[in-house]
């Protein structure tokens, strides 16, 4: 959903630092060959290429998250259904999310927007948010693969709450779901979560930032910071960061992201409005078979 919890960030994934500070120290050395050119593009482009890398596997980490936290957060939703039909006791239901993200680890930390839980048809019964503008709506029907959980599976998918998008700014989501049983196995409920691409395209774009800050001030180097911008993209489209210029966006959506990345990580030079960038993409899979992110990178 649109509204919901700041993101959090937690870029000091090691593993992340740890691909990353290898892939930017090659990054570095393919840049300093090209000191001599004038093609600033194409040594953006090499160094997007080392974001990129440090971003994938931060995608995993935080697809990690939710993988491991919501079959346990289901686990603490059970009660509520052993109690009596939750949507007679909505404010217990509000109360009971809360506390499960509260108290789980992975889900305290997670970059989810939201936490909702469904009856057994589907059907919303309350989310986390003050405002709760799902309550009583069908999940399954956005997101028909959410059915796989009313059959007893974690499940994750993508599509789009109806209503919520705009043709300006049009949007996504990333969809992970639980089967809440009761004590005899059945499925009495399903606990979902996820997050907007764009939503998601902000805290990797932070995240990216604050660990190359962080590697100047270990480096001791004044630099500036280079012109940076993040996308997450899939066959409907890229869908960058928020306060992305409109004519970044058009540009990375008219790169084909998809297709280029079938075999790896793709990168290219661009123009735009005059300025000289390089972007870099790679697909996540644990986001979904067809779904990436890229880096359009400028150095100052």
């Amino acid at each position: 959903m649109r509204a919901g919890l700041a993101v959090p960030i937690h870029p000091s994934s090691r593993l992340a630092s740890r691909l990353a500070r290898l892939a930017w120290g090659l990054a570095g050395l393919a840049a300093a060959a090209c000191a001599g050119c004038e093609d600033r593009g194409k040594a953006s482009a090499q160094k997007a290429t080392a974001d990129v890398a440090f971003l994938t596997a931060l995608v995993e980490s935080d697809v990690g998250e939710v993988e491991r936290g919501m079959p346990e957060g289901a686990k603490r939703l059970a009660p509520l259904f052993a109690k009596g039909d939750p949507h007679d006791d909505v404010p217990s239901v509000r109360a009971a999310l809360l506390k499960t993200r509260r108290d789980v680890a992975d889900l305290n930390i997670s970059k989810s927007t939201f936490f909702a839980l469904a009856d057994a048809k589907g059907v919303a019964i309350r989310n986390n948010l003050e405002q709760d503008v799902m309550a009583g709506q069908s999940l399954v029907a956005p997101f028909p693969e959410l059915a796989k959980a009313q059959g007893g599976a974690y499940v994750t998918t993508t599509g789009a709450f109806p209503g919520t998008s705009t043709p300006a700014a049009p949007d996504r989501d990333w969809i992970a779901a639980a089967p809440v049983k009761a004590d005899d196995g059945r499925v009495v409920g399903v606990f979902v979560t996820g997050w907007t691409y764009r939503r998601f395209a902000l805290h990797l774009q932070e995240s990216l930032k604050h660990e190359l800050a962080e590697r100047l001030r270990k480096e001791h180097d004044t630099g500036k910071l280079p012109i940076l911008y993040v996308a997450v993209f899939d066959r409907t489209g890229v869908y960058a960061a928020p306060q992305t210029p409109a004519v970044n966006e058009k540009a990375l959506a008219d790169a084909s992201l998809v297709d280029k990345t079938a075999s790896g990580v793709a990168q290219a030079p661009l123009s735009i409005t005059d300025r000289d960038f390089g972007y870099a993409a790679a697909r996540a899979p644990k986001l979904g078979p067809e779904i990436g992110v890229v880096v359009l990178r400028s150095e100052l």
